[in-house]
């Protein structure tokens, strides 16, 4: 340990300072502002979070208590708590958004050919889902969801080669799932896993038009024609392996291609899942193991909300 440095110096230290200024420099995050900086803010946040403080009360409250340390951690005066109030509620929340990306980015660099994947490929491979997060609507009033009830939903893509998010988006509880297909950055020779909540054939036309790849869960009610047949795995769980047209009226129009289909059973939890992809070279039980990856999504779910300590927001 460097004897001599506060923890939270040396946390900071692996944030760099000049990929900040670009982020706050593009959206002019500190004009008119003469003591209390954007990077003091981002600081007083990332404090807040670190020693798990439960609010802004809390944060501010800390730092107060301990202002003759508050030089070393690169914040120098004790802050007010309107003083972060006002800087959460006025400067521009983008600034803190490209510069989490920033960092994500960094982190993803770490782990190049380090894959928690147990199939190999070229591409990468993603996950696509959401997950609500319930609020108080009398509180919460922005937070649109139901009649008498608030929510917001946290839209992530996950890569499931390092369990680190790609993309993450916060909207309103009322927000459509397959919305956020029009979002998310498609990458030629990906592979994107989601549930069938995201069925939409125009938008999934599109990722093939990218040279991109999906797997994606089938609705019970799909109408389709067989084209041809593969062997299927039997001993593998799968019960069928099948190139497939579109009959359905709106389904043919936007995806008038084929598609393939594959019927998977699971013995562990003794159900039967029907998958759809775009991808007709690789194994059907590649193409099963690529949806049971899927669930490090939900395991990711599981830790934010375990390890984030803001028990209420901060602010709009």
């Amino acid at each position: 340990m460097n004897k001599g440095r506060m923890v939270f110096s040396q946390v900071m230290d692996f944030v760099s300072q000049d990929i900040f200024k670009v982020c706050v420099n593009r959206y002019k995050g500190n004009y008119k502002s003469k003591e209390f900086t954007c990077w003091k803010q981002f600081l007083c946040l990332a404090f807040g979070q670190l020693t798990h403080r439960e609010s802004m009360s809390d944060t501010m409250l800390c730092l107060e208590l301990n202002s003759d340390k508050l030089y070393h951690l690169g914040i120098g005066k004790a802050v007010n708590k309107s003083t972060l109030s006002r800087a959460n509620e006025n400067r521009d929340w983008r600034i803190f958004q490209d510069f989490g990306l920033k960092l994500i980015d960094q982190a993803r660099s770490l782990y190049d050919g380090d894959s928690k994947l147990d199939v190999r490929l070229k591409g990468n491979v993603y996950a696509l889902d959401s997950t609500t997060i319930d609020l108080c609507l009398n509180v919460f009033w922005w937070a649109n969801f139901r009649k008498a009830k608030g929510a917001v939903k946290l839209h992530t893509l996950l890569d499931l080669k390092t369990s680190i998010p790609h993309f993450l988006h916060i909207s309103n509880g009322s927000v459509h799932d397959v919305k956020i297909l029009d979002m998310i950055p498609i990458e030629k020779g990906g592979y994107y896993v989601m549930d069938k909540g995201y069925i939409d054939f125009e938008r999934l036309y599109r990722i093939k038009e990218e040279k991109a790849y999906f797997v994606i869960r089938a609705k019970e009610n799909l109408q389709f024609s067989r084209l041809d047949s593969r062997i299927a795995n039997k001993e593998a769980g799968i019960i069928c392996d099948q190139d497939i047209q579109l009959t359905g009226f709106y389904s043919n129009q936007h995806y008038p291609v084929p598609l393939r289909r594959v019927r998977y059973y699971d013995a562990e939890f003794d159900r039967t899942l029907v998958f759809l992809t775009n991808n007709f070279k690789l194994k059907a039980e590649t193409v099963a193991q690529f949806y049971k990856h899927r669930w490090q999504i939900e395991l990711f779910f599981k830790w934010i909300k375990q390890h984030l300590k803001v028990q209420s927001f901060w602010g709009y």
